[in-house]
């Protein structure tokens, strides 16, 4: 089996894995929103549920980057034993400066929420401060869940870290429930109970593939000052990124009630996508990309590179399409019911259309961000993801008057379309050129594809809408009925437009279901 196909293999079996958590997280979602609507409950839980993930991401986040390459670097050089030495390091490093974080947090949890949600008041920024001080040791559990996943990806094992958040999902719907009955409190204490559990969940899939802990913390190891120094450049652009995301937030709690909700809700949507089809296979390209690099295979890793890169354009492009089309018919299916209204479709149907147009951009610029990485430069992405920040918030306050909460999903997807423009070029002056021309002639026949399967879909919707009517069941098969056929539209398009990829995807879902 080739590089490719095997990389594409694994990761279907991350995909259909990601499935099942995604699904359960969009039901997670729904019941939510049943409940809780777009409701002052429902900001707060939204918000207070990724601050710990925004905080512990400046430093988590560039860990669990760096670990890979620095895992490989580490074995090549002193061996296996030291590199579960600097494994067990950088666990140890990073529990002790999550839990410094989760006091502080906890300690101020009043300015933290001033910061993050500015129109926060009364009543609902005491409610905000109450769920984060719950869910500040979720800070911990969300680092060591990193770096157990890491592990696992150089062991060239996957599936347990993306079957984790089944249960996280699980447990979550389940304090939701809880919630309605005996109090709010408890989502933010089941949001937290989640997170431990998966920490628990893959120790002993760790240690089934060689990992044993002990207590050996040294800052002043060769590899963690390797680290560090590389870390730097890619804190700073992490930084950035979140203090994107802030922007974001903060500018959605001036707008009134449901509006960041809204935003939660179609970002979530936008993000089963992102996971299923994006994350799943940079996953596993990136232990292989940091492997060429190590081993001084730069054949292999251009030819990496342009393969995924042109694998998810063919994948993602008639999504977006498709997310475009039939976005209100899509969250009153999974979401209209209970406390989600007419209402709150119109506004996440719309947030959901503007943040389709940027996953393209996000998922290749993702795919060369760990290029960069694995080539141990972490300026050069740092340095492009600054300035498309900065177009970004710039964008934000101009388009937030206009065209309201609309406006901050169309910015953020604008600075995305950016950041790839900017990284390809600087990524080919750095290795050369690794065949930019195949992935935008790939590009360029999805779009084309897309656009025929969109004219069936929209007429098919239609028709079977006018048969079946707008119930739950019929907008159910209409749905279902158009999604299908446009998928066949655009399957025979790309197979006569001959594009190569096409090849190694058919072959990996073939491979996946013999198995």
């Amino acid at each position: 089996m080739g590089l490719m196909s095997r990389t594409a293999k694994n990761a279907v079996i991350i995909m259909v894995a990601t499935l099942l958590s995604r699904v359960l997280g969009f039901l997670r979602e729904t019941i939510l929103a049943n409940f809780y609507g777009t409701s002052m409950v429902a900001d707060v839980f939204v918000l207070t549920l990724n601050i710990p993930g925004l905080i512990i991401s400046i430093v988590g986040s560039v860990i669990y980057m760096m670990y890979i390459p620095m895992y490989y670097d580490t074995k090549e050089r002193l061996g296996e034993e030291e590199s579960l030495k600097f494994t067990n390091n950088i666990l140890n490093i990073l529990s002790v400066f999550s839990i410094i974080v989760s006091i502080l947090g906890i300690i101020f949890a009043s300015e933290i929420i001033k910061i993050f949600a500015i129109g926060f008041t009364g009543e609902k920024f005491a409610l905000a401060v109450k769920f984060l001080r719950i869910m500040m040791f979720g800070v911990l559990f969300l680092s060591l869940n990193k770096i157990q996943s890491s592990f696992l990806q150089v062991k060239d094992s996957y599936l347990p870290a993306s079957i984790v958040g089944v249960v996280y999902n699980l447990i979550i719907i389940g304090a939701i429930f809880i919630s309605v009955k005996y109090g709010s409190y408890y989502l933010a204490i089941g949001a937290l109970v989640g997170l431990f559990v998966q920490v628990i969940i893959l120790l002993p899939c760790m240690y089934k593939r060689g990992y044993k802990y002990s207590f050996y913390m040294n800052i002043k190891d060769e590899s963690i000052i390797k680290m560090i120094k590389l870390s730097i450049p890619m804190m700073m652009g992490v930084a950035m990124s979140q203090l994107n995301v802030y922007v974001d937030k903060a500018l959605a709690s001036t707008l009134g009630d449901g509006k960041l909700s809204a935003l939660n809700y179609a970002s979530r949507l936008n993000d089963f996508v992102v996971a299923i089809f994006v994350t799943s296979l940079i996953t596993v390209i990136y232990p292989k990309l940091s492997q060429f690099v190590n081993e001084k295979d730069i054949t292999n890793f251009k030819k990496i590179m342009v393969k995924s890169s042109n694998c998810i354009i063919l994948v993602v492009v008639p999504i977006v399409f498709g997310a475009i089309l039939l976005a209100e018919p899509i969250v009153r299916v999974l979401l209209e019911r209970g406390s989600f209204s007419h209402e709150s479709t119109l506004m996440t149907s719309n947030a959901l259309r503007f943040y389709a147009i940027g996953i393209i951009g996000y998922a290749v610029k993702e795919i060369l961000s760990r290029g960069f990485y694995s080539l141990g430069d972490t300026k050069t992405p740092m340095i492009n993801s600054s300035i498309a920040v900065i177009i970004n918030i710039i964008l934000d306050l101009l388009f937030i008057k206009p065209f309201s909460y609309m406006g901050l999903a169309m910015a953020t997807s604008i600075s995305y379309m950016v950041t790839v423009v900017l990284m390809f070029f600087s990524l080919r002056k750095k290795v050369g050129s690794f065949n930019g021309r195949a992935v935008a002639q790939v590009l360029i026949k999805s779009i084309i594809a897309s656009i025929a399967m969109s004219i069936v879909v929209l007429f098919t919707y239609d028709a079977l809408v006018t048969m079946l009517g707008l119930s739950f069941i019929g907008e159910c098969a209409s749905l279902g009925g158009a999604i299908l056929l446009g998928v066949v539209v655009y399957a025979i398009c790309i197979k006569l437009f001959k594009v190569e990829e096409i090849k190694v995807l058919e072959g990996s879902i073939k491979n996946f279901f013999s198995r």
